[in-house]
């Protein structure tokens, strides 16, 4: 079997995911990472998450490495999804819905996936823009909010700097533009039918590797 390395953190619990695959997981990775999975015998590493700001990003020479080396790596849903888009010309492999929209340019910014999370836990503590829009555009289709309130929402969601991003400070950012009845009924809707990409992203690209590598799953 391939010896699979995956940098995993907020997106998607590690209990979850060894439900999906057999690999050995590890935190969000930070500059040098991977060149230390690769010296340790990665045949596919997954880059699912990474820190952006604490400490120095993934870089660029270092995805170059590994696949010069012969090792596969898989980008997706945040850091990875980033990677993928800016390298998948060089090899990286990107998946989901997420690298799809960095690589159209309907994404640019690199807060979309942006997120601060508890660094014991692994609990989220703040709510990645690209969420928001998805949790948005749902909440329009179903009749929760109309257009301008979707973008008055949009519109507060992306003025808050993305370590203070909650769907209630969304909501108190836009001020008059939507009605305290409203307010409501998209925040009790929020708080049982939010969308959460990232991990969809996530659980699509583990998929992916168990079935091109022929890894174990574990159900």
């Amino acid at each position: 079997m391939p010896k699979i390395i995956v940098f995993l953190g907020p997106s998607l619990d590690v209990s979850s995911a060894e439900k999906i695959l057999s690999a050995e997981y590890r935190p969000p990775a930070k500059r040098g990472d991977l060149i230390a999975a690769a010296r340790e015998g990665a045949d596919i590493i997954g880059l699912i998450d990474g820190v952006f700001h604490q400490e120095s990003a993934v870089a660029h020479r270092e995805i170059l490495a590994a696949l010069k080396g012969g090792i596969r790596v898989i980008g997706s849903s945040s850091m990875g999804a980033l990677r993928a888009a800016e390298m998948d010309t060089l090899g990286m492999e990107g998946i989901g819905e997420i690298y799809r929209m960095y690589k159209s340019g309907e994404l640019i910014a690199d807060d979309e996936v942006a997120l601060v999370f508890d660094p014991v836990s692994g609990i989220s503590l703040s709510e990645p823009l690209i969420n928001i829009r998805f949790t948005l555009q749902q909440a329009k289709v179903t009749g929760i909010i109309d257009t301008a309130v979707h973008d008055a929402l949009l519109a507060s969601a992306r003025s808050i700097f993305y370590p203070r991003r909650t769907y209630r400070a969304i909501v108190s950012g836009s001020g008059d533009l939507v009605d305290r009845a409203t307010r409501e009924r998209f925040l009790a809707w929020a708080d049982t039918h939010a969308c959460d990409q990232k991990r969809n992203d996530a659980v699509a690209a583990l998929d992916y590797i168990r079935v091109s590598s022929n890894g174990a799953a574990k159900h």
